[in-house]
């Protein structure tokens, strides 16, 4: 009881908040429907209990979903691992080369940005995922990750289970003209029938979960697969936004320098086993990493500060000439700018006709950048890797 107690806190109690959000609440909506079914179509209709392989697919079901969920609320609840408020570096000449947050009253730790939906400075951050509501960074990568892993792999084991009691199911009852498909259904037949038979319903609601479990391991199987890239050398997302900006501002100014990414170890497995660990502990603090021979430890915080004076100097700036309510999906811009709407839940800046923008970046039909007020730069409600977006069909004139 004493050690329940130790890990059950009030600010435990208190991060339970997170689930009240669409993300979560979609993902643990999918997670019970696919493993539920998968269980109720194996036990009644597939693969039943009282044989040894049913017993098996049966614990193997249990299994994915017990590793799924509880890397999922790892992730969620452990959370990415903040900057100290306050902090500074030891060597106060070191702050020279560092960003300062007004927000959080501290310094910048090398690779930690400021998340506005936390409101924190975040440890290494990778981004903010609205499916956990919270921030993929230094402590909780290597469960995401696996959470990006196991989910797919579950669902596969699911979808499997899906199509083979469809099949199995109907074999008897329906036609479909497949002459030249045999397949020994010997271990599928129930002697005697299921208790509960499988009507109309029930093939309804395992249709519905094979493509909930379709849909779940492509989709979450591309992120796992961006994951895995970024973590074998050993960058983040935001990192390797940064790297591609210094290469084009290195080509843009054609200067004979050569960015080197400061925390690539030069091999996979080192890469590696800074985020996965035996002990489920990534390695450092978070505030201090090892680097590659011939760089420096703030190579990174510095080509920030070069990229953010460039940022001035390159941007663009644009007056609205028409006005612009913040909406995620504005209908009434039309359809391309409706349907290439970013998938990012970060917020829209609120427009009027005659302001400024100072966009750095942008799609078609989007921009990214700040609002410009009293000739001044003042940051508009972005987080670092996405930056102000804003509807850009027929409302900016340079």
């Amino acid at each position: 009881m004493s050690t329940l107690c130790s890990v059950i806190k009030f600010e435990n109690l208190q991060d339970l908040r997170r689930l009240c959000h669409w993300g979560p609440i979609i993902a643990l909506g999918v997670i019970a429907i696919c493993s539920t079914m998968a269980m109720i179509d194996s036990v009644l209709w597939y693969w039943p209990l009282h044989t040894t392989g049913g017993s098996v697919n049966f614990i193997m079901l249990i299994n994915w979903t017990v590793m799924i969920l509880y890397n999922y609320f790892n992730a969620m609840f452990a959370g990415p691992g903040f900057v100290p408020r306050g902090w500074k570096p030891e060597n106060p000449q070191d702050s020279m080369y560092l960003q300062y947050c007004k927000v959080c009253q501290a310094y910048k730790a090398p690779r930690s940005h400021h998340c506005r939906k936390c409101n924190r400075c975040v440890m290494k951050m990778d981004h903010h995922c609205p499916w956990i509501n919270n921030c993929c960074g230094h402590q909780n990568h290597a469960s995401f990750t696996l959470f990006l892993l196991l989910a797919p792999l579950g669902c596969t084991h699911a979808a499997f289970i899906f199509v083979m009691t469809m099949y199995t199911q109907l074999y008897n009852r329906l036609s479909f003209g497949w002459n030249t498909v045999k397949i020994d259904m010997s271990a599928a037949r129930r002697d005697p029938p299921p208790i509960v038979p499988f009507g109309l319903a029930a093939f309804a609601a395992t249709l519905f979960a094979l493509g909930l479990a379709l849909g779940t391991t492509i989709a979450v199987g591309m992120l796992f697969f961006i994951q895995i890239k970024i973590i074998l050398r050993n960058k983040t997302s935001i990192e390797s936004w940064i790297e591609e900006k210094a290469k084009d501002r290195i080509q843009y100014y054609q200067l004979d320098e050569v960015f080197v990414f400061p925390y690539d170890m030069g091999s996979k497995w080192k890469n590696l086993k800074q985020v996965f660990t035996w002990s489920g502990v990534p390695e450092g603090d978070g505030l201090e990493w090892p680097i590659r021979e011939g760089c420096h430890q703030y190579s990174l915080t510095i080509e920030q500060l070069k990229q953010k004076a460039d940022k001035r100097v390159r941007s663009v700036r644009y007056k609205v000439v028409e006005d612009y309510n913040g909406a995620c999906c504005p209908l009434n811009r039309g359809v391309r700018t409706f349907f290439t709407s970013p998938c990012t839940e970060e917020p829209r800046i609120q427009l009027q006709k005659g302001e400024l923008v100072l966009a750095t970046r942008g799609l078609r039909y989007w921009l990214y950048g700040d609002k410009i007020l009293d000739d001044s730069f003042i940051e508009g409600k972005h987080c670092p890797a996405a930056g102000c977006i804003m509807s850009f069909d027929i409302q900016f004139s340079i």
